[in-house]
């Protein structure tokens, strides 16, 4: 009987206890230690990453998380696919599935990668949809927890619009128990149905239009950028957004150790200002060098 394939599609379908496992095995992976005494634990492994959008992280963090578990990689776009020339998806996850041990696929629709996931014999990971990005928050979790330790408790403002990242951070806040808090535009704002479950969950989720209040002695302050791949209007978001710009004044209102976010990539002096985005409470780049952590904890986790 074939086992049922461990997929990390979304943070709602991973209970609290597997996440937490995951960041701490990335955790464990940074430090340079074995998993279960194997420095190799993917050897012979194979994993095929579908990019249906640019990437420079997702990308580069996989590719060097698999290679340096010991596995190997296949990258491809729709024009390299015949799923580009009219095969369906289903087809397409069945004969992935005979070839590789796990697909990551970065898309624009969050049903292509349902459909692929319900299709395949093997794992699935979402590398971002514009539904999710459970990769990424999976990185931002343990770069909290390097500089503030265990988040548990502890208060997250996210300023800007309510797009996918907000949408996991409010689904993130359920399932590792902090304090959630969105400011964003009436017209840009955070999902009601993820908030809607993230209480439902027992989770404290905080939805303002005003960024002051939102970030009023926080921990952690976040944002993303205003006009992401394929938005439209974009002179339209800035005029919306620019009430929610990350100034040195706003991040003096969060608590005197709280630190900045941003999962890049980051436009200057737009949705955060220069001296914020290199200053001394900016994490960044830890942050972005986490994803190839937790890329590793994911593929452990999904391949385990």
């Amino acid at each position: 009987m074939k086992k049922t394939p461990r997929h990390f599609l979304e943070l709602t379908e991973v209970a609290s206890g597997e996440l937490r496992r995951i960041v701490d095995m990335a955790a464990s992976f940074k430090r340079g230690e074995r998993l279960n005494g194997d420095a190799r634990p993917l050897d012979g492994r194979a994993l095929a990453m579908i990019f249906e959008k640019p990437s420079t992280r997702t990308r580069v963090s996989f590719e060097v998380a698999m290679k340096q578990l010991g596995g190997t990689v296949v990258v491809m776009t729709p024009n390299e696919m015949q799923i580009g020339r009219g095969e369906t998806i289903a087809d397409t996850a069945r004969v992935l599935s005979r070839y590789v041990d796990a697909i990551m696929m970065r898309t624009t629709e969050n049903d292509k990668l349902a459909e692929l996931a319900s299709y395949a014999e093997v794992p699935v990971i979402n590398g971002l949809t514009d539904h999710s990005h459970p990769c990424q928050l999976m990185a931002d979790i343990m770069t909290f927890e390097e500089h503030r330790g265990d988040i548990s408790g502890k208060r997250i403002a996210w300023c800007g619009d309510g797009n996918n990242m907000a949408r996991t951070w409010i689904e993130a806040a359920a399932r590792f128990d902090f304090e959630m808090r969105l400011a964003c535009p009436p017209e840009l704002a955070p999902p009601q149905d993820a908030i809607d479950w993230a209480v439902g969950e027992g989770a404290t989720i905080v939805s303002t239009t005003d960024a002051d209040e939102a970030v009023d002695g926080v921990d952690c302050v976040v944002t993303d950028t205003w006009v992401s791949m394929g938005d439209t209007e974009a002179e339209k978001r800035h005029n919306l957004l620019s009430p929610y710009k990350i100034d040195q004044r706003l991040m003096d209102r969060a608590a005197k150790d709280a630190i900045f976010m941003h999962c890049l990539p980051a436009h200057r002096d737009e949705e955060v200002t220069a001296d914020v985005l290199d200053g001394p409470q900016s994490v960044i780049w830890d942050e972005a060098e986490n994803r190839l952590h937790a890329q590793k904890g994911i593929l452990a986790w999904c391949l385990s």
